[in-house]
């Protein structure tokens, strides 16, 4: 991982703290979330202090400060989702998955993420796994879904 950071640091080569965005999106891309080393890189590059790169990265909630599980949820907490019951599918989740949203399990197979609309308002309430779309979900169509993806664990 920590090859993989010189790299892309070497990239903005030429970069002041005007770059630290676009470095910090670069990094997310390449290994998946922003590690303490990546920020402490990044910090060194610049010459900024690593508090304000996490203070600047924490006020966005596109950044992840851990790897993603294998299966990776997303909950969308949109208008739509939260009246047709996102907020029971995010407590079933963490309770199903043994997850907080916002974390990766301990074994790394699951993490949760609640994101603010993923603009398929028509399906709600919906979720993405990996990137696929399921909407409509009730109880027992999440359940059966959480059951295919621990078949394949």
């Amino acid at each position: 991982m920590n090859e993989k950071i010189k790299d892309l640091l070497e990239r903005y080569s030429h970069s002041s703290s005007g770059n630290l965005l676009p470095i910090l999106q670069d990094i997310q891309e390449e290994i998946g979330y922003l590690s303490e080393e990546a920020i402490v890189m990044v910090g060194k590059h610049l010459n900024v202090p690593t508090s304000k790169i996490f203070g600047l990265a924490t006020f966005y909630n596109q950044f992840r400060f851990q790897p993603k599980g294998k299966f990776h949820f997303q909950v969308c907490h949109g208008t739509s989702c939260h009246l047709k019951g996102a907020v029971s599918l995010i407590d079933y989740l963490e309770k199903t998955l043994k997850v907080k949203a916002g974390h990766t399990a301990r074994n790394g197979n699951y993490s949760l993420e609640v994101v603010p609309c993923m603009g398929a308002c028509s399906l709600s309430p919906v979720i993405a796994v990996n990137g696929k779309f399921y909407g409509n979900l009730t109880f027992d169509s999440l359940k059966e879904l959480i059951n295919e993806i621990q078949d394949k664990l």
